[in-house]
């Protein structure tokens, strides 16, 4: 096998999920909302609300509901709706609703649409803008579309007052920080603390991908949150049944390993490499030149729409997108072809789209079977975005795919470190992914009672059961009793544990020490090192204001989500051979049958990442596996001050818990860390107040 091809012979899948197809979250009721509408619908009399919804399930439909019934029944003056970018304000032009039963339309002026108005939205250019904003807040007219930089130019020159008495709405929320530097993150805190305004806040993403909260903890605690769960929103279409999540890696050009992936049967968008990246040849425009020539020979570009015509081997004529194209008048005549609405149900309008950093957020094409991605993004946030394009229900559209292409690392590299950390963050993209995808966990402490709505087997629930794991069938949600569980105390740890577990754990798998220790150091590593002692540390970083024990709840409950779904996983594998359309589902109910009785021991022993090192193991070549390990391993340190206070003070738990310390002799790998860290510690001390 020579250097230049790749070294796997298949995209080895990281996560498969089936569904069972019920049609439940297509169906409109008798006001044409479907079921994420109608739930968000039923808190419309909240003054903050947060969406919390995936691609394709309707939450800009949602949003227009509700401005309306605050418009109209809750005495708010207007509505406007705040976009991360021009192009997803088409998501709010005029809608017919009451075609459908509700008992009014959706209308935005022309003038009104900020999305459709000429320039970029740069200081400059968003004067008029701005103006335009201060003449609408003015007027009697009742809903405004901009975007998040008009917004935020807006709430500079008018001040947070003049908007009081109104709806903002927020899409994409996932752009706001609660990071100083965030401007609009600033000005939302601002207008919570003034009081004046209703906030709806809607994202398609559960998570930032810098791991950076969004809202102050003080903040989010004042908002209602509805969620609905990806597994809600695919178990409920009626033709899109699998989904299939995985990595290729390849060594040599991105370019000489494409053709193994890109299959022109699929409808598929491709995303290139951003050219500061690794895997670019640091020309865009050759590299789609050659993606095309891969597919077969050019006959030439459609005079109307743009696209290429590519005729393939087998003698059949492909359309192609070109989205990298920097001539503006070429870009938008394509960009235009593809948003062009009497084409939205023509699934032989195009074929292919070969994208770089356009057709993501917001980017409607149903067809889509397939999204290609060479190379790591920028941000989790933007790789489940990409995902999303492949997740809309169609016609005749049964499976779904996201291939993430990646430059194996090679230790021969002088960039070794650099390709490893790319291989580590697609890895954990593929782990949220997992965990957004699965089914919801409710869990309790042991003989807590049934919950209602949910099954509990052929002899329903008792106390006598060693396993009392409960099904609702509707949401999608488990309900797992866990011997020893600590529960939350404060309102405000309930509702993370309820609502923000994705949230913790994507803090945690973009740890970088975990992952790296998780994955390729695991023979030195004991699990608790991870689940208790590095997930600790992180949940205390992130909450510093809640009690130890809510602290610790929180923590139990991040890690037995995450691990469960890591167990389903390998359990709906099989024997370890990965299999195409397994629903994590089944192996969420393996766990149910195989396990005696769960206890929150048991669940801290889980390696989070045994599963992910399982996938990565078949999709890597065998000898740069070793010598990334080998990499890692050298880079292993002796304890830090902070991770020896942190196993100290696992002690004391482990001191109150037992009457005793624990012991550096013990055979328990645990235990005897504990000590270390103790001992650790105590030399830490030792050497600070000699020094």
């Amino acid at each position: 096998m020579t250097q230049d091809n790749p070294t796997n012979k298949r995209t080895l899948p990281s996560v498969s999920i089936t569904t069972a197809r019920t049609g439940g979250s297509t169906k409109p009721n008798k006001m044409g909302m479907r079921v994420m509408q109608e739930r968000a619908y039923a808190r419309r009399g909240e003054q903050y609300l947060l969406i919390k919804s995936p691609p394709a399930s309707g939450k800009s439909r949602a949003l227009m509901f509700i401005a309306l019934d605050k418009l109209q029944n809750q005495g708010l003056k207007q509505a406007i709706i705040v976009v991360p970018e021009k192009s997803i304000g088409g998501s709010f032009s005029d809608e017919k609703l009451t075609d459908s039963g509700f008992w009014t339309d959706w209308t935005v002026k022309p003038q009104w649409n900020l999305c459709n108005a000429p320039g970029i939205d740069e200081p400059k250019v968003a004067k008029s803008k701005v103006k335009a904003v201060s003449e609408f807040l003015a007027s009697d007219d009742t809903v405004l579309v901009c975007t998040h930089a008009t917004f935020r130019f807006a709430v500079e020159e008018l001040g947070i007052e003049a908007f009081d008495n109104r709806l903002i709405a927020v899409d994409e929320f996932h752009h706001v920080s609660s990071n100083p530097d965030n401007k609009l993150g600033g000005q939302l805190g601002q207008f919570i603390a003034r009081d004046k305004v209703h906030l709806v806040a809607m994202t398609g993403s559960y998570f930032r991908g810098d791991a950076e909260p969004v809202l102050a903890p003080g903040d989010e605690s004042k908002f209602e949150t509805v969620t609905y769960t990806y597994y809600e929103q695919l178990n409920g279409y009626e033709y899109l049944k699998s989904l299939d999540i995985g990595y290729f890696f390849y060594t040599g050009r991105y370019l000489d390993a494409i053709m193994t992936v890109l299959d022109p049967a699929f409808k598929t968008i491709v995303h290139i490499p951003n050219v500061n990246s690794r895997e670019s040849t640091k020309d865009k425009h050759k590299e789609v030149e050659e993606i095309m020539d891969a597919l077969g020979t050019w006959k030439g570009a459609d005079p109307i729409t743009g696209f290429h015509m590519i005729e393939l081997p087998n003698g059949k004529t492909i359309k192609v997108a070109d989205l990298v194209e920097d001539d503006p008048a070429k870009r938008e005549k394509v960009s235009s072809a593809l948003k062009d609405p009497k084409q939205r149900s023509n699934r032989d309008h195009v074929d292919i789209i070969i994208a770089l950093g356009m057709a993501k957020e917001g980017f409607d094409w149903i067809w889509c079977e397939h999204a290609l991605t060479v190379g790591y993004r920028s941000s989790l946030t933007e790789v489940i975005q990409i995902i999303g394009r492949a997740t809309r229900d169609a016609p005749g559209k049964e499976s779904s795919r996201f291939t993430n292409l990646i430059a194996e690392p090679d230790a021969a590299e002088a960039l070794v470190v650099d390709a490893i950390n790319d291989t580590l963050k697609a890895i954990a993209a593929s782990l949220l992914m997992e965990q957004v995808l699965a089914p919801r966990f409710e869990f309790t402490p042991k003989n807590a009672g049934a919950k209602e709505g949910f099954k509990y087997g052929e002899n329903g629930y008792s106390e006598d059961n060693p396993r009392n794991v409960g099904f609702n069938e509707t949401t999608g949600q488990f309900h797992f009793e866990i011997k020893g569980l600590v529960t939350p105390e404060s309102p405000e740890a309930t509702r993370i544990c309820r609502e923000d577990l994705n949230e913790v754990i994507t803090a945690f798998v973009q740890d970088k020490t975990a992952l790296e220790r998780g994955i390729f150091d695991r023979e030195n590593t004991v699990p608790e090192e991870l689940t208790v002692a590095r997930m600790g540390k992180i949940v205390r970083d992130r909450y510093p204001e809640l009690s130890e024990g809510d602290q610790e709840a929180i923590r139990q409950h991040a890690i037995a989500a995450l691990n469960l779904t890591q167990e389903a996983k390998r359990l709906a594998a099989g024997d370890g051979e990965q299999s195409a359309n397994t629903a994590l589902i089944d192996g969420v109910r393996k766990i149910a049958m195989d396990v005696r009785e769960l206890d929150i021991d048991l669940i801290d022993h889980i390696n989070p990442f045994e599963a992910a090192y399982a996938v990565l193991a078949k999709a890597m070549d065998e000898k740069i596996l070793k010598q990334v390990k080998a990499v890692i391993e050298a880079k292993r340190v002796n304890l830090s001050y902070e991770e020896a206070r942190e196993l100290a003070m696992r002690a004391l738990t482990f001191k109150k818990e037992r009457g005793r310390a624990p012991e550096i002799t013990s055979q328990d790998a645990w235990e005897k860390k504990l000590a270390e860290g103790v001992a650790a510690l105590a030399r830490f001390r030792s050497q600070a107040s000699n020094g």
